[in-house]
């Protein structure tokens, strides 16, 4: 059975190369797209995300729905924000004993007078009651018991998720990802990241030459003032969100 990831952060395609060049870890539309199976046959997608785009992971939740093989989810550690949104899309929805499912408000940021807010307002509370709809189609739940979860943002344990409809079963704990014991000799994340940033440093250095790379640094910029000149200030009315995100 064809086995898909879906970890790190859920993005739109166009978003893909700036990821992967700073490696941060993402899974794009394409990235599951292209991974279904052409002869409808069942696959798995295995989940590990802290959330990210609407439209991405409403776009991937589509594509899951839609596809004709069964498709098995299998949340091992974290299916939360927009990952939750995949998640639920799923034929049937499995959720290890250590993972947990949370659901939340779609959040944006805006700029402009009173009346950009009130129809920003308008615009996430539409967004909200559409993410809604697949957890209503999911768990048998009321809009309204939904929206008022989401508001909370509402973390559910595996026991939990499988009460509430999000998910159909536990995962026997065989099949549970191995996590680090409380306490435990970790790494500290300020190392990781880092460690993280000399490596990637040196990669690109490598890479190319100093004056191959002080040219990129022109171009960027000179690109940048060029686009900063030719941007017209937007009417109130006009002035809106074109990519929306789901808080982290």
């Amino acid at each position: 059975m064809k086995k898909i990831d879906i970890k790190g952060t859920i993005i739109l395609d166009d978003y893909k190369e700036i990821y992967d060049f700073y490696g941060i870890e993402n899974t794009s539309v394409s990235d599951v797209v292209d991974a279904l199976p052409d002869d409808g046959s069942d696959v798995e997608v295995i989940i590990n995300s802290p959330g990210g785009m609407v439209d991405a992971g409403s776009e991937i939740y589509s594509q899951l729905k839609s596809y004709e093989g069964k498709v098995t989810a299998k949340v091992f550690a974290l299916a939360a924000s927009a990952a939750s949104i995949i998640a639920v899309g799923a034929d049937e929805t499995l959720i290890a004993p250590t993972a947990q499912i949370m659901i939340h408000n779609v959040s944006n940021m805006a700029e402009g007078d009173y009346r950009v807010m009130q129809k920003n307002a308008g615009v996430l509370e539409n967004y909200n009651k559409a993410i809604a709809s697949a957890y209503v189609i999911k768990t048998g739940k009321s809009e309204e018991e939904i929206l008022d979860l989401m508001n909370e943002e509402t973390y559910f344990t595996a026991k939990q998720a499988v009460e509430e409809g999000f998910a159909d079963g536990i995962l026997f704990d065989e099949e549970a990802p191995k996590v680090a014991s409380v306490g435990g000799a970790l790494i500290p994340q300020a190392v990781i990241d880092k460690t993280r940033r000399i490596i990637k440093e040196r990669e690109v250095k490598s890479a190319i030459t100093d004056e191959q790379l002080q040219y990129i640094i022109d171009e960027v910029t000179n690109n940048l003032k060029q686009k900063e000149k030719q941007k017209e200030p937007e009417k109130p009315e006009q002035n809106g969100i074109q990519r929306f995100f789901l808080n982290l």
